[in-house]
C-alpha cells in the first residue's frame, strides 16, 4: 500500500507543469551609447536575478527597425516587452500593437508621447525630466552668479527627454535669480560625443562668446570639453554641464573639466523596468509611472556616485 501511495505521489509530481520562466523581449534605442549600455546591462542582470529569460535587441536608432523588433517579439509570444524608444513620438504605434496582442508593456528611460493615454497593462519606468534640467540649470546659475551667456547642446529632439531638459533650462533662466543668463545658441547634438565636439568646434571657430556650455547629457558635454581642449580654450573657470553622471562623466568631473552633472540611475531604471514587467506578466498592479529620482552631482559630492 505504501509503495502504491509513493508511486502515485511520484506520478502526480511528474504530471505537474514545470514552473514557467517568464520571457521578456527588450528593444533598446541603441547599443552605441554609454548610458544606455549601463541600462541594458542592468536589465539583463535583473532578469537573471529574478529567474527570467531576456532577449535584448538593438534598435540602431531606427524607428522602423524597432517597430519590426516589437512585431517579432509579439509573434514569439513573449510574456512582456520592455521598450527604450528610438523616437518617443512613435510610441503610440508600439502601444497599440503590444496592447492589441494583450502583452504587458513597459517603457523605460524615455517617456512616451502618449503617456497620458496609456491603457491598463502599460507602465513607464523613468526619471522625472522636470528635475534633470532644472537641477542642472540652477547649479550653472549658481556658478555664474545669476548672469552670463550660455550655449545649449540638445539631445535628439525626437526624444521627449531632450525637449524637456532644454525647456527646463529656459524655465530656470526665466526666474528672477537667473534672469541675467541668456541662451546665445542651442544646437541638436543627438546625444553624441562626436556631434557635441563638432558643434562646439563650430562655435569656437565662429568666435561665439559664452560663459557656460549646458548639455542635455554627459556624452555631448565631454565632446564639448574635447573641443575646448583642442582649441586650448578650457580653463579652470570654464563651466561645462551635463546630465547622467556616467563613469566617463564622473572621470571628467574628477579631472576638473565637467563642473555639473545630474545622476540618472540607469541601473535602478533597468531593475525597476524588469520588476514592473514581471509584475504585469503575473497580472499584479504596477503604478503607471515609476519614478527613479534625479540627483545633482558636483565636484563636492561626486565620490558617492563613483560606485554606481
Amino acid at each position: 500500500m505504501k509503495t502504491k501511495l509513493m508511486a502515485a505521489a511520484a506520478a502526480a509530481i511528474l504530471a505537474m507543469p514545470l514552473a514557467h520562466a517568464e520571457k521578456i523581449g527588450v528593444t533598446m534605442a541603441s547599443f552605441d551609447d554609454t548610458f544606455l549600455t549601463i541600462l541594458r546591462n542592468s536589465i539583463g542582470d535583473a532578469a537573471k536575478k529574478d529567474g527570467a529569460t531576456v532577449q535584448i535587441e538593438d534598435g540602431g536608432n531606427d524607428v522602423g527597425k524597432q517597430l519590426s523588433q516589437v512585431q517579432n517579439m509579439i509573434a514569439q509570444k513573449v510574456d512582456a516587452i520592455i521598450v527604450n524608444a528610438v523616437d518617443t513620438d512613435a510610441t503610440p504605434k508600439i502601444t497599440k500593437m503590444v496592447t492589441a496582442a494583450k502583452i504587458p508593456l513597459v517603457y523605460v528611460n524615455r517617456k512616451p508621447v502618449d503617456f497620458d493615454k496609456l491603457p491598463t497593462g502599460v507602465a513607464v519606468v523613468a526619471s522625472d525630466e522636470k528635475q534633470s534640467g532644472t537641477l542642472q540649470a540652477r547649479q550653472v546659475c549658481k556658478l555664474l552668479g545669476g548672469k552670463g551667456d550660455i550655449l545649449v547642446l540638445m539631445g535628439e529632439l525626437s526624444n521627449e527627454s531632450a525637449r524637456a531638459r532644454t525647456k527646463d533650462i529656459e524655465d530656470v533662466i526665466a526666474t528672477k535669480d537667473c534672469s541675467g543668463m541668456k541662451i546665445v545658441d542651442k544646437r541638436e547634438g543627438k546625444w553624441s560625443r562626436t556631434q557635441g565636439q563638432d558643434i562646439t568646434m563650430n562655435w569656437l571657430s565662429s568666435g561665439t562668446k559664452f560663459d557656460a556650455i549646458v548639455s542635455n547629457n554627459d556624452e555631448m558635454a565631454i565632446g564639448a570639453i574635447n573641443a575646448l581642449k583642442a582649441a586650448r580654450k578650457l580653463t579652470p573657470k570654464t563651466v561645462v554641464a551635463g546630465i547622467d553622471a556616467t563613469p566617463d562623466g564622473l572621470a571628467a568631473m574628477k579631472s576638473g573639466d565637467l563642473k555639473v552633472s545630474v545622476y540618472q540611475n540607469a541601473a535602478g531604471q533597468g531593475a525597476q523596468a524588469v520588476a514592473a514587467a514581471l509584475k504585469l506578466a503575473k497580472k499584479q498592479p504596477v503604478d503607471r509611472f515609476v519614478n527613479v529620482p534625479f540627483e545633482l552631482v558636483t565636484p563636492e559630492n561626486m565620490n558617492q556616485y563613483a560606485k554606481h
